[in-house]
C-alpha cells in the first residue's frame, strides 16, 4: 500500500508539473504579448526578490476580521488558516490618513501633515490632499534627501509614486508617462483578445454595479434612511472606482509581475469610499471588499509563478474606519456653526470639510488615459473613446479650493474638518497662538468646547507644553504626563502612546492652533464625526487607529513596536536593500 500511495504521489506530482509547464508558456506567451503592444520594456535580469503591495485603503484588523469571519475575504481568510500569511495589526499613528500613511511607507517621513485637509495661515490657503499639484508639492516635500522605496518600480493608484518609474492614476506623479500612451492602432483590439474573460467582465461589472448603485439609493430614498442622499456624478464614479479603474490596476500590476519589475504598489479605493458612506461592516461595502479579495487572489496566482522573478507579497491597509454619527446629523449644526454660536456673530468663521473625491480623481486620470487612446488610434475609431472621455468629464464636480491669495477668503477663525478631527486657526494672527493668548481673545471657548457631548478633545500648547482638555480632566505634555482631574486618554487602551502621538501631532508647523476630537463611545466604538460620513478616520478612538498586514509566514516582521506608518519604511529598506 505504501509503494501504490508513493506512486500515486509521483504521478499526481508529474501530472501537476506538466500542468504548471504548460499555464506557464501560456501565460508568458499571453503577457509577452500585452507587454509588446503597451510598449513597455522588460526589467534586468535579476535573482534579487521583489516585492508586490496592495493597500487597502480604510480597512482596519478588526474589520479584516469580521469580513472573514463572514465570509467576505474567503481568499486572505484560506491564506491564513492555511500557515501560508501571518496577519498582523499596526499602529497607523495620528492621523491616521491616507497621505500619512502612504508618505510615511513610500518615504518614511511623514512631517507637518496634519490631517486629510489644514490650513497654512501665513499664506491664507487651505490645503487638501486631493489634488495633484498639492499633493505632487508636498510628496517633493517629504522625499527630500530620501529614496523612496518603489525606486525602478511602480505605482498604481497611490497618492504618492515612491519613486516609481512607471505610475499610473497616482496623484503625486505629474507628467508621468501613461500607462496606455505606447499603443497603436488595432493594438487596442489585441489587448482585448488577449483578454477576453476581464474584457467581458469589466463590462457586465460595470452595468451591475451602475444598477445596483441606483437601487440603493432609490430604496434608501423610499425608506427616507440611509447616509448618502442622491449625489449628481455619483453613480458613474461609483462605477469608475469599484470596477474599471479595479480592473485597469488589476491588470496593470500583473503586467509587471510579468515584467519582473522589482517594485510594484497599488492601493485598492472601493471599499474605503463605500464604507464611509454606509457603515464599514454594511453589506455595500464588504461586497467592494469581497471584489478586492478575487483581484488579490488573481495577482497572487500570477505571482507565485514566478515566470521572470521571485516576488513578497503584502496586502496591508493605511489606517482603519471607525463607526460614526455625523456631529451635524447629531446636534443640527456642523462644528463651523457650533464656534461661530460661541465666539459670537460679529466673528467670521470659515469651515470645510466634504468628501475625498478619490472617485473623481480616478475618473481624471482615466480621462487621460482614454485621451492618449484617442491620439492614437485612427479618427473613426477615435469616436468611442473621445465620447466616453467627455462622459467621464462632464459628470466629474470637484470642488477645487479657491486661489491661495485671495484676500477677501480671509475670515478670523478657520475650521478644517477631516473625519473625527478637526484643526481650528484663529486668524488674528499669523503665528500659532497659545491657549492663554485664545483665552484672552476668548475667555470661554475652550471650556464651552470641552463641555460639548460632541467633543471629546480640546488640544492646543503653551509654548512648548501640550494641553490636552476634556469634559472631566486636564492632561500636561511637557517631559512629563500631569493630570488634573481625570485622564482625559484614559478611555483608550494605550492613553500613553496616545499622549505622544498628540504631542508629536500638535507640534506639526501647519497644525491648527486648537485641534479637536470628536466625542468617542468605547463601548459602542463609535465616534463623533465633523464631516457627513457613516464611518470615518483621521483622529482618535476605535477601530481607525489599527491597520493590519499580511505577509508570508516566513517574512512576517515584528510590528509590535511599530507605532506610526513611517517605522514601516526602514523595515522595507533593510529587506530590499533601499
Amino acid at each position: 500500500m505504501k509503494r501504490i500511495g508513493a506512486l500515486v504521489a509521483r504521478l499526481t506530482e508529474g501530472v501537476l508539473d506538466i500542468v504548471a509547464a504548460i499555464s506557464g508558456a501560456y501565460y508568458s506567451r499571453k503577457y509577452a504579448a500585452i507587454v509588446k503592444r503597451l510598449g513597455l520594456p522588460r526589467a534586468e535580469a535579476s535573482k534579487r526578490r521583489g516585492f508586490v503591495v496592495i493597500q487597502i485603503d480604510g480597512l482596519s484588523h478588526l474589520h479584516l476580521l469580521s469580513a472573514m469571519r463572514l465570509g467576505y475575504a474567503p481568499y486572505m481568510q484560506r491564506l491564513v488558516q492555511r500557515g501560508e500569511f501571518a496577519l498582523q495589526p499596526w499602529c497607523s499613528g495620528l492621523p491616521c490618513t491616507t497621505p500619512a500613511a502612504q508618505a510615511g511607507i513610500l518615504y518614511g517621513n511623514n512631517e507637518d501633515i496634519p490631517a486629510f485637509r489644514w490650513y497654512e495661515k501665513e499664506k491664507g490657503a487651505s490645503v487638501v490632499c486631493k489634488g495633484p499639484r498639492v499633493v505632487k508639492a508636498i510628496q517633493d516635500r517629504v522625499s527630500r534627501g530620501r529614496r523612496g522605496i518603489l525606486a525602478g518600480g511602480s505605482s498604481f493608484v497611490n497618492m504618492f509614486d515612491g519613486d516609481a518609474s512607471l505610475s499610473m492614476f497616482t496623484l503625486g506623479a505629474l507628467n508621468h508617462k501613461r500607462f496606455f500612451e505606447s499603443v497603436r492602432g488595432l493594438g487596442f483590439v489585441l489587448l482585448f483578445v488577449l483578454n477576453p474573460f476581464r474584457s467581458l467582465k469589466m463590462i457586465l461589472l460595470a452595468i451591475w454595479e451602475y444598477l445596483t448603485d441606483i437601487t440603493q439609493q432609490a430604496s434608501a430614498l423610499l425608506r427616507r434612511k440611509g447616509p448618502r442622499p442622491l449625489e449628481h456624478g455619483f453613480t458613474l464614479l461609483r462605477v469608475i472606482t469599484n470596477v474599471i479603474s479595479r480592473e485597469i490596476q488589476t491588470f496593470a500590476v500583473m503586467v509587471d509581475i510579468y515584467r519582473g519589475v522589482p517594485a510594484i504598489y497599488t492601493t485598492y479605493y472601493g471599499y474605503d469610499e463605500l464604507a464611509h458612506n454606509y457603515g464599514p461592516l454594511s453589506t455595500i461595502a464588504l461586497r467592494a471588499l469581497r471584489a478586492i479579495d478575487v483581484r488579490i487572489r488573481q495577482i497572487d496566482a500570477l505571482r507565485r509563478r514566478a515566470l521572470t522573478r521571485e516576488y513578497d507579497l503584502f496586502v496591508l491597509s493605511d489606517h482603519g474606519m471607525t463607526e460614526a454619527i455625523p456631529f451635524r446629523e447629531a446636534y443640527e449644526q456642523s462644528l463651523g456653526d457650533l464656534i461661530h454660536h460661541l465666539v459670537g456673530d460679529e466673528v467670521r468663521v470659515d469651515e470645510a470639510f466634504g468628501s475625498e473625491q478619490q472617485e473623481a480623481l480616478r475618473a481624471i486620470y482615466l480621462a487621460n488615459e482614454l485621451a492618449a487612446i484617442e491620439d492614437n488610434v485612427r479618427k473613426p475609431l477615435g469616436y468611442i473613446p473621445r465620447k466616453i472621455r467627455r462622459l467621464v468629464l462632464e459628470r466629474i464636480a470637484l470642488d477645487e479650493e479657491a486661489p491661495p491669495w485671495d484676500f477677501l477668503r480671509r475670515t478670523e477663525v478657520v475650521v478644517r474638518n477631516s473625519g473625527s478631527m478637526s484643526h481650528v486657526y484663529f486668524n488674528v494672527s499669523g503665528e500659532k497662538m497659545n491657549i492663554s493668548e485664545i483665552a484672552a481673545l476668548f475667555p470661554t471657548l475652550m471650556s464651552d468646547l470641552a463641555s460639548h457631548p460632541g467633543i471629546w478633545l480640546v488640544i492646543g500648547r503653551e509654548d512648548q507644553q501640550v494641553v490636552v482638555m476634556s469634559q472631566g480632566g486636564v492632561l500636561s505634555l511637557d517631559g512629563g504626563y500631569d493630570i488634573e482631574g481625570s485622564d482625559p486618554l484614559a478611555i483608550l487602551p494605550n492613553p500613553r502612546l496616545a499622549a505622544a502621538q498628540l504631542q508629536r501631532l500638535t507640534h506639526f508647523p501647519h497644525s491648527g492652533d486648537l485641534i479637536l476630537m470628536g466625542s468617542y463611545d468605547p463601548d459602542g466604538q463609535v465616534v463623533s464625526c465633523f464631516e457627513q460620513q457613516w464611518a470615518c478616520h483621521g483622529g482618535l478612538g476605535g477601530p481607525q487607529e489599527t491597520a493590519f498586514m499580511m505577509t508570508e509566514k516566513d517574512l512576517a516582521w515584528d510590528l509590535d513596536q511599530v507605532e506610526q506608518a513611517t517605522d514601516l519604511y526602514p523595515l522595507f529598506a533593510a529587506c530590499y536593500g533601499i
